[in-house]
């Protein structure tokens, strides 16, 4: 036997990090004549024999059997070429197999991918780590690589060795610490995991971080999928979508959770698939008049009750409603049929569960160490160490993928204020300062400039929206102006200063009539988008129509469609969560549909009426997009009515002709003969009204004469 028992134990206890040295066919010497030596680790085989399947495939050179896991080592004389050769195998069960060793390739990773990657600038690093569908040398097999630079051994394990990471150690690639292992023979559908074994600590099962479809709980072990077979047939929306400044167009969007939009009651109230979505949605959302789509995350996550925002697989759409190309028809259907998709993106934090990112290789490696750096006490999950190069090159990978793999035009980032700030709800003493001694979150404000700025350089028609709820200044500018680069920003100022106005009973609004006006102070601080998303509608906040405050279905109704009518009004693009839209008096849940049931009765229907004609009057007077963040668009007619509680105001086009007045009564009572000053005389046009006592919007454009 010519392997030795140090390299007989390394390889078999876990100890190997260049498996690739010892296993696979080496040239050698024996006894003074020069030759190669093949070892092969193998499981369940009684006999092995090396095939030269180039040169002569009826010729096999027989190997010895040297331990019971199956090491097979032999030795060929007279050759002093590596050659490519294949095994010839007889099972235990005395079937004969014939396979490629994945010790013969060389690394499908070269110096410069790993160079990129640890420096964190390799933009589509999707491509490269993970698991991927290659022909290498004419062989077909899949490629994997993983980054644990913490591991004495990492394996491949899988169905294709019985879970066993004896049996596929992977090749450590210097002091990149990225693993890697081609796999000869494996094909779509293939469940696999990472076996690490740390340098200090036990040894563990890891799904893949870069993985690109992952099966159900309670397993959750990554899926080896071709994601390049879908033919996209949006071309035409895609070159349109590169031509386009947003901030002038209509963005009207209605955000769902596609778990619980509908759901099939004769298939055990199960949610739709992401091709029936397809099928049920499109002809919804042109009846609304949105233009665009935004789906709660969908990367995948094991607990349903997180809603999507404890995301495991940042580059996998969840299994739930389907394989990733059905996401793709998803999308490509929406596409070609005019319509946005947004999705949410949650780079911010992860959950703890061990199979996933925590703990990844036996440290803290996309985590930071320390609890009061690395933890959201609040959601009991783990915040990204944005200061490695590598987490920021996965993040902005993960941004990416949904851009280039899925056609996604817009990306929703979730919790941006967690981000910013290192006390984010922490207590003095709970936190770190920054090197300077403040409370910024210097390394994530700059990922959030690198990401944005990446991004639009690749896909400069894509939306990058931030969910931020300070007064953090400078969210929407450039990031050469010392913004963060996003190109809208949720009002949630806006949104809780309204929302409180009409919570309050009618009679005591006139006390509280700056809550409508405050937010024009600092409106043309930043690019806004008026929000009322899913996070209003849960854990007793009370549905959008039951905030409302009145005392019965009707009143509640007719204040609901006032706030609508108010809010289309205000400047900035609109964001609305599904059931809002036919006010549903029920909270959302995630795990039943939506009550549709409601639109039979006259008070939701005219709700949903309403938002209809609001979407489509906003597209149709296009003067309406375009000035949304011109200062100069807006001018109040009558603010200080408190004691009426009316109010109202002006939106101005470029053109003269391009005028709105918006008159808004917050109480229901009606004021006869109430006069209202407009900017010039001639016929006006009532469009979209919420009730003629409440709402009405008027028009003199030239569309509406």
């Amino acid at each position: 036997m010519i392997t030795t028992k140090k390299e007989l134990d390394a390889l078999l206890n876990g100890q190997l990090g260049q498996p690739h040295a010892l296993l696979g066919m080496h040239p050698h010497t024996q006894d003074g004549r020069r030759g190669l030596v093949v070892r092969v680790l193998i499981q369940d085989a009684v006999d092995c024999e090396v095939v030269d399947y180039m040169q002569d495939p009826e010729v096999r050179h027989p190997m010895g059997k040297h331990h019971a896991l199956g090491l097979f080592e032999g030795f060929i004389p007279d050759r002093q070429e590596v050659f490519p050769y294949r095994l010839r195998i007889t099972k235990t069960n005395g079937e004969i197999r014939h396979f490629y060793d994945p010790y013969r390739f060389l690394p499908t990773l070269g110096e410069q991918d790993v160079y990129f990657f640890n420096e964190g600038t390799d933009h589509r690093v999707y491509q490269k780590l993970g698991a991927h569908l290659r022909t290498i040398d004419g062989v077909m097999g899949v490629s994997f690589a993983v980054w644990a630079p913490n591991a004495s051994r990492v394996s491949v394990v899988g169905d294709f060795n019985r879970w066993d990471g004896r049996y596929h150690p992977m090749r450590s690639l210097g002091n990149s610490g990225v693993w890697e292992l081609f796999v000869p023979g494996l094909q779509e559908g293939v469940l696999y995991k990472y076996e690490i074994v740390p340098r200090k600590g036990a040894l563990r099962l890891k799904t893949d971080p870069y993985g690109a479809y992952f099966e159900s709980p309670p397993n959750n072990a990554s899926v080896v999928w071709n994601v390049r077979k879908h033919e996209w047939g949006d071309q035409k929306w895609m070159e349109q979508r590169d031509q386009t400044d947003w901030k002038r167009k209509p963005v009207l969007v209605y955000e769902m959770h596609v778990g619980s939009w509908k759901r099939n009651p004769d298939d055990g109230n199960r949610p739709l698939t992401y091709r029936e979505l397809a099928r049920e949605l499109v002809p919804y959302l042109h009846k609304m008049g949105y233009t665009h789509v935004e789906f709660m995350p969908l990367a995948e996550y094991p607990f349903d009750g997180s809603w999507g925002y404890q995301v495991t697989g940042f580059f996998a759409p969840t299994h739930r409603y389907g394989t990733p190309e059905d996401f793709m028809f998803l999308v490509d259907t929406l596409h070609q049929n005019g319509i946005g998709v947004i999705l949410d993106w949650v780079p911010a934090h992860f959950p703890k569960d061990f199979f996933a990112l925590a703990h990844f290789d036996g440290t803290h490696l996309y985590e930071h160490a320390d609890p009061r750096q690395g933890e959201h006490q609040d959601w009991g999950t783990l915040i990204f160490n944005y200061s490695r190069p590598e987490v920021r090159c996965f993040l902005l990978g993960s941004a990416m993928t949904w851009l280039d793999r899925y056609h996604i035009d817009g990306l929703r980032v979730d919790a941006v204020a967690s981000m910013l700030y290192l006390d984010y709800s922490r207590k003095p003493g709970q936190w770190i300062p920054n090197k300077y001694g403040g409370r910024e979150n210097i390394d994530a404000i700059d990922f959030l400039r690198y990401a944005n700025d990446t991004i639009h350089k690749y896909f400069p028609g894509v939306l990058m929206i931030a969910e931020e709820s300070t007064a953090w200044g400078g969210v929407s500018k450039p990031t050469k102006e010392g913004g963060l680069g996003f190109d809208l920003k949720w009002n949630m100022g806006w949104m809780h200063d309204t929302l409180e106005y009409f919570k309050k009973d009618p009679v005591y609004r006139k006390h509280h009539h700056n809550q409508l006006t405050f937010g024009m102070i600092y409106q043309n601080t930043e690019h806004f988008m008026m929000a009322f998303s899913h996070d209003e509608v849960v854990h007793g906040k009370g549905s959008m129509l039951l905030k409302m405050g009145a005392y019965h279905i009707p009143d509640k109704a007719r204040q609901l469609r006032a706030l609508y009518g108010w809010m289309w009004g205000w400047p900035g693009k609109k964001t609305l969560f599904m059931g809002s839209e036919f006010g549903q008096s029920s909270e959302w849940a995630y795990d039943k549909s939506l009550d549709w049931h409601l639109t039979q009765y006259l008070d939701h229907e005219g709700i949903r009426l309403l938002v209809a004609d609001l979407n489509q009057c906003y597209a149709a007077h296009g003067f309406l997009a375009e000035s949304d963040y011109d200062p100069k668009s807006f001018q109040w007619v009558n603010s200080n009515d408190g004691d009426n509680s009316v109010i109202s105001f002006v939106r101005f086009g470029t053109s003269p002709d391009e005028v709105l007045l918006v008159v808004a009564n917050m109480t229901p009572v009606t004021r006869e003969s109430y006069r209202v000053g407009v900017p010039r005389d001639g016929h006006w046009r009532e469009v979209p009204n919420g009730t003629a006592a409440t709402s009405p919007w008027t028009c003199s454009c030239p569309a509406c004469r």
